[in-house]
């Protein structure tokens, strides 16, 4: 099968430090490729694949030249994909709500993966309006914020098997690792934490837009004892 996969040009895929869903593409596009399809990556030039990789934009936009515009990036992303949808069996986007006008007139089937949250204002209004959009949630309980949206299937997020090897031993501590933003769920890591009167460790990024939240949310309750700040990005 001939496989197009849309990436967030935020990172590379995969990212060179923070970046959750692309490095899910970069797994999930090696996988396919292994499995004996053909599938392009569209993505940032910086970008390492199986796959054949169409670069889009130079570098990713978060560690490429400061001041890019993202919509500009995002233009040349979609035309890209325009002039190439033909040549794909499917599309299948990660990059939200985006494509969906230039996709749902395009005569290739597509799906969306939707790696985000489903409960920001307007959304609804999206999915009303691109009814027959398929999309594919990572779990069931994400799909609650938007039941009328034309669920596929609910794929997890999965990860090489032989990344990482199960321990079964009693842990010392709790871990957060993540982006240091209250839809995270870093303050209730810290009380559960509190409440279970195990340590914590933090090993996170702190986006400059959450640096104030971070200061007076989070940073207050670490100690450098039980809970402790190990890493950021």
């Amino acid at each position: 099968m001939r496989i197009a996969q849309l990436a967030p040009l935020a990172e590379s895929v995969p990212p060179k430090l923070y970046g959750g869903t692309e490095r899910v593409v970069a797994w999930l596009v090696d996988e396919l490729v292994d499995l004996g399809h053909e599938v392009t990556l569209f993505a940032s030039g910086d970008s390492k694949t199986k796959g054949e990789l169409h670069p889009v934009w130079p570098r990713a936009l978060r560690l490429g030249r400061r001041g890019a515009d993202p919509n500009a990036a995002c233009s040349l992303l979609l035309e890209a994909i325009a002039k190439r949808a033909a040549e794909f069996d499917v599309i299948h986007s990660h990059i939200d709500w985006l494509p969906l006008p230039l996709l749902s007139r395009s005569k290739v089937p597509f799906l969306t993966t939707v790696h985000g949250r489903l409960d920001l204002p307007g959304l609804p209004d999206v999915v009303r309006e691109f009814s027959k959009a398929g999309f594919v949630s990572i779990s069931d309980n994400q799909r609650r914020q938007l039941p009328e949206a034309k669920w596929i299937a609910t794929v997890h997020h999965g990860l090489p098997s032989s990344l990482f090897r199960a321990s079964y031993d009693q842990g010392s501590y709790l871990a957060f690792l993540g982006r240091l933003t209250a839809e995270k769920g870093p303050e209730d890591a810290i009380r559960i934490a509190e409440a279970v009167g195990m340590p914590l460790r933090i090993a996170a990024k702190i986006p400059k837009a959450e640096t104030g939240y971070f200061e007076k949310q989070l940073q207050p309750h670490i100690d450098g004892e039980t809970v402790v700040l190990i890493g950021r990005s």
